[in-house]
């Protein structure tokens, strides 16, 4: 557990290299084998935090405020490794947007789910293969940015997949499945979009860990705790770039029917 040490560059002189000459010196090894060095979260000014210019933060009144997950995840997207980041109430507004985005998809899906198990349905509608297949690329690319340190990347790759994706596109698409006379066009359905739906609050959890566990609980799952489930897979049977291809045709077709339907009116 003490293998990479997480810290700002401002004390990388008063304490990261003591704690590796001590290291050394009482135990001939060093305490960690990587640093992972991060900005200072600064005012909305761009000055740093001090008690002399009362420019700090509670974060017990901004969780009061926003919510835990809200703080966490307006730290940890849209940072680059090492740079510092201005601490603005907008961005933690966002964030519990999102959060209120989540916990609203999250309620359609459950007030329309009739199954108790998530199976993939053997026949996949075109709309499915194309989330499935977008789903695929995620968990590839965030794992690969996870493994980097590259936390602001793969947490607005999530965002922008749940935001647009998921909920603009995906459950909008599947309305007419899930009030079909047909049981089990209404269940494939459900099937699909409760899988995509507990994937990506795994790949979530890590950045707003309280609202994935608190949904995931209420969906059709195995085992006790969404933080010991397993980490998704990439997978190429889930791979569609011809549906991907496809689907985006389509998008692209709706979108500019939607903007001259703007226009006229």
């Amino acid at each position: 557990p003490t293998n990479t040490l997480v810290t700002g560059y401002d004390i990388i002189g008063f304490w990261v290299s003591r704690m590796i000459f001590s290291g050394l010196a009482y135990t001939d090894k060093a305490p960690f084998d990587t640093v992972l060095i991060h900005g200072l979260v600064r005012d909305a000014r761009g000055r740093k935090m001090s008690k002399s210019l009362g420019n700090g933060i509670d974060p017990l009144e901004v969780i009061d405020q926003y919510g835990a997950d809200a703080l966490r995840f307006t730290l940890a997207t849209g940072n680059s490794p090492g740079n510092d980041m201005r601490f603005t109430e907008e961005k933690l507004e966002s964030s519990r947007n999102f959060a209120n985005k989540i916990w609203n998809a999250s309620r359609f899906v459950m007030m329309n789910l009739t199954i108790d198990h998530v199976e993939l349905p053997k026949k996949l509608e075109l709309e499915d293969k194309w989330i499935l297949s977008k789903l695929n690329t995620l968990i590839r690319e965030v794992t690969d940015n996870m493994d980097a340190f590259e936390l602001g990347v793969a947490s607005a790759k999530i965002y922008d997949f749940i935001w647009d994706n998921y909920c603009d596109w995906f459950i909008e698409l599947t309305k007419n499945r899930l009030n079909s006379d047909d049981p089990a066009t209404r269940e494939n359905a459900q099937n699909v979009l409760c899988y995509v739906l507990i994937e990506t609050l795994k790949l979530l959890h890590p950045f707003m860990p309280f609202i994935t566990e608190e949904i995931w609980q209420a969906l059709p799952h195995e085992g006790r705790f969404l933080m010991l489930s397993k980490w998704p897979e990439y997978n190429e049977k889930f791979s569609f770039p011809a549906e991907e291809e496809a689907m985006q045709t389509v998008i692209e077709a709706i979108t500019a029917i939607r903007a001259r339907r703007n226009e006229m009116n």
